[in-house]
């Protein structure tokens, strides 16, 4: 689990407290009233602090949904299951859990959307998002290289495009199940998801 701390800027000290509520108030405006209709007052509101508070940190109301929707990701966990196949199946359950959340599915959705035309937003959200959950994929393969479940890869050019191949793999299933085809990520799908992935993993090259 990773804390997260929204970009600093100059001017006077950053207010921790605060930054929880904002994000916490992000987030149930989110469900309540969706992203299209989320404003940054209103979210000033809900947190009890002034407008110009969430201006002095945030330039928009895109990078403030990016955010709060990170911190929703921050609470994957790989757990230790035994094996491979337990592992994986454990940390997609968590990640389906995260996207079914009425949050997760109007804000992902929203700034995916607006980042096809915003190469900052896409980069917050690769920084924000996607690097800060790539440790779990860095976890969980040498998890499996040390039981043996994997093969070693020397390589560090090639191991790392096979993190993002993982990372991809995963998530692109997942977020296309869960936000584009509307049905469930659950415990049949994923044990049969997992088999496939583990498949080619494990298959030589």
């Amino acid at each position: 689990m990773h804390s997260h701390t929204p970009a600093s800027r100059t001017g006077r000290p950053r207010s921790a407290a605060a930054d929880t509520a904002i994000l916490a108030a992000t987030r149930e405006a989110l469900v309540e009233l969706g992203w299209s209709k989320l404003t940054l007052g209103d979210v000033a509101m809900r947190a009890g602090v002034a407008k110009t508070t969430l201006y002095r940190r945030w330039a928009g109301k895109n990078e403030l949904v990016v955010d709060a929707v990170a911190e929703l990701f921050d609470e994957l966990e790989l757990p230790d299951r035994g094996s491979l196949a337990a592992d994986i199946e454990g940390v997609v359950l968590q990640f389906a859990a995260i996207l079914a959340r009425p949050e997760a599915k109007s804000g992902l959705m929203a700034v995916v959307a607006e980042a096809t035309r915003d190469d900052a937003l896409r980069e917050r959200i690769r920084r924000s998002i996607v690097e800060r959950q790539m440790g779990l994929v860095l976890q969980g393969r040498a998890r499996a290289q040390k039981r043996g479940e994997l093969p070693p890869e020397p390589d560090p050019q090639e191991a790392a495009r096979t993190v993002d191949l993982i990372f991809d793999v995963v998530a692109g299933a997942v977020v296309h199940r869960t936000l584009v085809s509307g049905k469930a990520a659950d415990e049949e799908w994923v044990r049969s998801f997992t088999r496939v992935l583990i498949g080619g993993l494990a298959s030589p090259a």
